[in-house]
């Protein structure tokens, strides 16, 4: 080779390693960034018609492609069908071996992938569109940090230059490089794991000390006015009695409320939470909890407005009232000086929509985010204890998208806050309504 052909092929392989070197810097996702990866390599790589870069999978025991190169390929995206066993093919012997090699001979290459098994050999011959193997092969392995990744490899069909030893030291840095990109992605996501297990850690042992907190108020007021109508020296009067007996039942009723949902989020958790689909007058569901919640408070006023005809959905109707009660209940809680609570419903083509809005402190556009989130609370005024566990809400999304449904909130602070959620009209209730029309 001449002093000329040798600087301008140094010239193009840094020019590559440059392109690759910015590539791999990039905050593309690891697919996507492999993909950049080879379309640079085979910029410069003469041979290279085709590369894949496939990667060891320790949960299935398998390589698998993880990137693909190849515009001459008629069916390129069969290449990643491939799932390659340890030592199966070039990928295997070369990923075992830890070295790179170069196969430029026909019996070379049938001997490295004469074990291919009838899977892996289909996916190739109809990624080719025909039975052939490479006319030359050009691998390595990627190794970094102390781990096997997976192999990089490049390959000619039809083009008479093939690889050749020279090629080597210039593919084995490129390889290097992409596996160090990839342990680099490994350990972002090992961090990341961690500081979401140690977030987790912490807001678990948060959740338990607020859920401890709001267990041991209505528990303390029970055993403080049961205490009170005990006492032998003081005659209560009975309007006395009656009130201390009203805030006992009060207290039950908040106790019996976290408790529900501790249960509900434990079946959640567990995935045990089942629905049983029956047709559902869901303004019916929204009168009955409106009563209910009425009852328990003489500052608010809630009303109803559902459209004459409301249509009836297969839905689970228990499931559903207690959405509507967990979001009635955070209404009343958090407009801590009364006001209307209005219940909506509104037709759309394909779905229902409820919306329960309040008078109330409203919501920060920070607390929006995580509001559906477990033991989340929204930050109340001075002064004003909500109780609560911060379960209600996080019940109430999981039940809704269980019916396929969605659930959001929109609020301003100090002008209120209005819960939506939406519930498909299909199945059967819906087919008989359309027939009756």
């Amino acid at each position: 080779m001449s002093a000329s052909n040798t600087n301008d092929r140094q010239t193009s392989e840094l020019y590559v390693l440059t392109e690759v070197a910015k590539a791999l810097t990039t905050s593309l996702a690891l697919p996507a960034l492999l993909e950049a990866v080879m379309e640079r390599i085979a910029e410069v790589l003469a041979p290279a018609e085709f590369g894949v870069v496939l990667l060891w999978d320790p949960s299935t025991g398998l390589f698998r492609p993880q990137a693909v190169y190849g515009p001459t390929f008629p069916n390129l995206q069969a290449l990643r069908q491939l799932s390659l066993q340890e030592g199966e093919s070039v990928t295997g012997k070369v990923h075992t071996r830890g070295e790179t090699i170069v196969l430029s001979n026909e019996m070379a290459i049938a001997e490295f992938m004469g074990d291919l098994r009838p899977a892996n050999r289909a996916a190739w011959n109809q990624a080719l569109d025909v039975d052939m193997l490479p006319r030359s092969i050009l691998a390595g392995p990627l190794w970094a940090g102390g781990h096997k990744f997976g192999v990089l490899i490049l390959g000619t069909i039809q083009r008479k230059k093939v690889f050749s030893a020279n090629d080597i030291p210039f593919v084995q840095t490129l390889a290097d490089l992409i596996a160090l990109a990839i342990d680099r992605a490994r350990l972002e996501a090992e961090a990341l794991a961690s500081y979401e297990a140690k977030q987790a850690d912490r807001l678990r042992a948060e959740a338990l000390a607020t859920l401890s907190h709001e267990l041991r108020t209505p528990l303390g007021a029970i055993k403080g006015y049961s205490t009170a109508l005990l006492l032998d020296e003081v005659a209560w009067s009975t309007e006395k009695r009656r009130e201390f007996l009203h805030l006992i039942e009060e207290e039950c009723e908040n106790l019996e409320t976290m408790i529900g949902d501790l249960l509900d989020s434990s079946l959640i958790d567990a995935g045990q939470l089942t629905l049983e689909y029956q047709p559902v007058r869901l303004e019916r569901l929204a009168h009955e909890v409106a009563d209910e919640m009425q009852r328990q408070s003489n500052q608010h006023t809630i009303v109803l407005d559902f459209p004459g005809a409301f249509p009836i959905i297969d839905a689970d109707p228990l499931r559903l009232k207690q959405v509507l009660r967990n979001i009635v209940h955070n209404a009343i809680k958090y407009a801590p000086n009364g006001g209307l609570v209005m219940i909506r419903g509104q037709v759309r083509p394909t779905d229902i929509v409820i919306s329960i809005a309040d008078q109330g402190i409203g919501i920060s556009p920070e607390d929006l985010i995580p509001l559906f989130e477990k033991y989340f609370r929204v930050k109340s005024p001075a002064g004003h204890r909500v109780p609560g566990t911060g379960l209600g809400l996080p019940v109430a999304r999981t039940i809704v998208e269980a019916h396929q449904g969605r659930i959001w909130a929109e609020s301003k602070v100090g002008k209120g806050t209005t819960l939506y959620f939406s519930l498909p009209r299909q199945g059967l209730s819906a087919d008989l309504e359309r027939d009756n029309e």
